[in-house]
This record gives structure tokens, sequence and C-alpha cells, in this order.
């Protein structure tokens, strides 16, 4: 007996070191989302800058999401897993760690609410208001496999963040359509955006935004915007509406999509725009296609 009474010391000892020294965070947050992993990747991240930190965010993958925070005398970390559940489910745990507080937050917590507590409640509940908010105001509706038409068209190559293509496309909107009307170029469908580079680790992008044309021998010459063929190729597919702004959200959708339906796609999407936004408007009823590119080697 007593040796099992010195082996239970030992582990209660050992769990106890664990706890206080080695525990890698103070304290835990769970809950569910009816959304996929992509908008609420990009939602901590708005929210990051919502709440006003300046402080490091780090993206280890779409699932694994770390951001610094400082309040008051504390610096916290905020490590975010997001687990798919469905398609349109996802659950969220946060856990958090006092970096100046953590030895005496782990001595205290299970005894009285810390002030750790609070603040983290307080956090998280804004952030899932945010979050709500946000997938009340856009609609993700995937079609399938489909093909996408071949089209020559007047293109002129964007650099920028992600959050910020559609307010590059409405800066270059007028230089590009001035340019076509001024030539007397005549179009050939509505204009679309294709993602050249996407770094989903920064969630910067290249991207062409291109206008449909009607190719013939004499067109102009112009020094930015350039002229492309667009080859009949197969795509899946998603309709998206709302604020085009958050376009994106349809492309993460498609990569899961693609995921569980084992299709091999390109990184690379392809957006076209059925509604022009300096018209306002119902954002609910702006429409988008967007398109994942299936690789050709795909059976």
């Amino acid at each position: 007996m007593k040796k099992v009474y010195s082996g239970t010391l030992v582990v209660l000892i050992l769990l106890l070191l664990w706890y206080l020294f080695f525990k890698p965070y103070d304290y835990i947050v769970s809950f569910r989302s009816n959304t996929f992993p992509g908008a609420i990747n990009q939602t901590i991240k708005t929210w990051h800058k919502k709440i006003g930190s300046n402080m490091p965010i780090v993206q280890k993958d779409l699932l694994s999401v770390s951001q610094h925070l400082k309040f008051g005398d504390s610096t916290l970390i905020y490590d975010w897993k997001i687990v798919p559940l469905t398609d349109s489910t996802s659950k969220v745990k946060v856990r958090i760690k006092d970096l100046d507080n953590s030895l005496m937050n782990k001595i205290t917590i299970p005894f009285t609410e810390t002030v750790l507590e609070k603040r983290s409640k307080t956090n998280l509940l804004g952030f899932v208001e945010i979050l709500n908010n946000h997938i009340k105001n856009f609609k993700v509706k995937i079609i399938g496999e489909d093909e996408l038409q071949s089209k020559y068209c007047a293109c002129l190559s964007i650099e920028g963040e992600q959050q910020k293509k559609a307010m590059g496309m409405m800066i270059n909107y007028p230089y590009l359509t001035g340019f076509i009307l001024d030539n007397e170029i005549k179009e050939n469908g509505i204009p679309f955006v294709e993602i050249t580079n996407w770094n989903r680790d920064n969630d910067s992008i290249i991207y062409n935004f291109c206008y449909p044309i009607i190719y013939h021998d004499s067109l102009p010459r112009h020094k930015e915007i350039k002229y492309k063929e667009f080859k009949r190729q197969k795509a899946i597919k998603a309709i998206y509406n709302g604020n085009y702004i958050t376009s994106d959200r349809a492309w993460y959708k498609l990569l899961d999509y693609a995921e569980r339906k084992n299709i091999n796609v390109i990184h690379e999407p392809i957006e076209f725009f059925y509604n022009n936004p300096n018209q306002g408007g119902d954002e609910l009823n702006w429409k988008a296609e967007i398109y994942l590119p299936i690789k050709s080697d795909n059976k």
C-alpha cells in the first residue's frame, strides 16, 4: 500500500508541476460556428485589426492562427484552432496564455474568476458577434464542376492585400473602361479578376483585372493594359452573394469542396462580377461567379 501511495503522490506532484510550469496555456475557450474555416480565419484577422492591435499575428496554416494582444500590463497569446465539422459548421478552440502572469493565473483560476477569464470571455463574445454579423452578410453556393469559356481580354495587373482587392478594382475600373471606350474597343462580357498568385501565408495577391473584348488586328497598345486570351478550361464553380470585399470567402469554400471531392485544382481563383458596387443596393443581391480551375491531369 505504501508503494501505491508513494506512486500516486509522485504522479500528483508531476501533474502539478506540469500544470504550473509546463502547461502551454492558462485558459481555454471553445465554441461552434455555422460557417466554414476560411470565413473564421479571415474574421480573426479582421478582428485583430478592429481592436487596434499592432502586435504580431501568425498563421501556421488555415486552421491555426496565433496572435499577441496587449491589455494593460499583460501581453496575451491567443492560439486559435479551427476544426471543420461539416461543410458549413466548425468548432473553434482558443488557448490563452498571459506571458506576464501565467503562474499566478494557473494558481488562482481553479478558485476564483480571474481578470484573464473575464477579459477573455468579453473579448471572445465580441469576436463571435462580429463573426455572426459577417456570416449573415454573404452567401456561398457551390455549383460543382463547370467549364470556363474562352475569352479575349484587356487586362491590368494589380498587386496588393487580399482584402483590398475590391478597392483595387474600384480605383482602376475607370482607367480600364476609359481606355476601352476612348479607343472604341467593343466589349464582350462582364469584368472579371484572375488571381495569378495567392500567398495564403500573408494574404497577399497578384491579379489581372480584365474586361472581355472583341479581338481585331489593330488593337491599340498601352504600357500598362495588356491583352490576353483565356482558353476554355474546366473548373469548379460557386455563386457568391454579398459585398465584393469578402468574395474571397468563396475561394476557401471551393478549396474545401475540392478537398472533400478529391479534385485537383489550381489555387488561382477567377471571379466574374455582375453588379457595379458604385450603384449601391442590397449587397446580398450582388452576384459573382467564382471559379477554381481544375488541373488538366485531374481524373
